[in-house]
């Protein structure tokens, strides 16, 4: 199945990043690399879907604290389930993200608008760069999918947008994707979960009355100030996105080659 022949009813936002056109002209293939939020939601129409898409391996960027509080995913198979937990407690934007996304009354809506403000987002996408878990994680990750035996590779975080984004970005950058494909891939989502993020802001409201739901919306997008962040962080610490690779998550030359050779049509 190819990039625009599937959907999954429970998981808005998934799609292939398949069909991108990276290094000298040639497309990611179709089928390889899947991008989705957490699959503990999907129906039951979605499983033959999933079926059909086949992963060979799930990469969780999810916290153990998010996953205990979750619906475990929905597998058909048997996928390696690679747990590569991209978390710091300093940010706990992700713990009330989970629990907004998962219908949980919250009572800590003050700190949700705190956490989750454009200025929190933009470094939390600092920290993606720097901060040790995340570089773990998403080095890690990137290694996985440089190896046949691991695709098709599915990757997601909480609501799939966030840290499934980054390393959606990290991947297609290694891969030689366009920047400005890459930027249309992250800001997609916005429109995939529109409905969704109303349904969200507008069960919010109703059980706390006082809240204003822009003080939320932030938190439930993705914008590209938060992506300019991670950029912008990626040049002060390193230099060069190739930099960041090699020495951030380290991604070698060989690595990448292999990388583009199981990945590029």
């Amino acid at each position: 199945m190819s990039l625009r022949e599937w959907e999954l009813v429970g998981a808005p936002n998934a799609r292939d990043l398949g069909g991108l056109v990276a290094v000298d002209g040639r497309r990611v293939r179709a089928g390889r690399l899947l991008r989705t939020p957490a699959l503990g939601r999907l129906t039951d129409e979605d499983l033959p879907v999933l079926g059909k898409l086949a992963p060979a391996c799930v990469v969780d960027l999810r916290d153990a604290s998010e996953m205990s509080v979750a619906p475990p995913d929905r597998l058909v198979g048997e996928p390696t389930v690679v747990h590569l937990p991209v978390h710091d407690p300093a940010h706990p934007v992700f713990t009330y993200v989970s629990a907004v996304l998962l219908g949980h009354d919250l009572e800590a809506y003050d700190q949700l608008a705190e956490q989750g403000t454009p200025a929190a987002m933009a470094a939390i996408y600092r920290w993606f760069v720097t901060g040790e878990s995340a570089r773990a994680g998403f080095g890690g990750a990137v290694r996985l999918a440089a190896q046949p035996g691991n695709l098709p590779l599915l990757f997601h975080c909480s609501a799939g947008k966030d840290r499934t984004g980054w390393l959606a970005v990290v991947l297609l950058t290694a891969l030689g994707v366009d920047d400005a494909a890459i930027r249309d891939d992250y800001l997609c989502n916005n429109e995939l979960t529109a409905s969704l993020r109303e349904v969200l802001l507008e069960a919010m409201v109703s059980r706390h009355p006082t809240l204003d739901p822009e003080t939320v919306r932030p938190v439930l997008e993705v914008r590209a100030e938060y992506l300019d962040a991670a950029y912008d962080e990626v040049r002060r610490v390193h230099g060069s996105f190739d930099a960041y690779l090699r020495d951030g998550l380290g991604v070698t030359d060989e690595l990448r080659e292999a990388l583009r050779d199981n990945l590029l049509e």
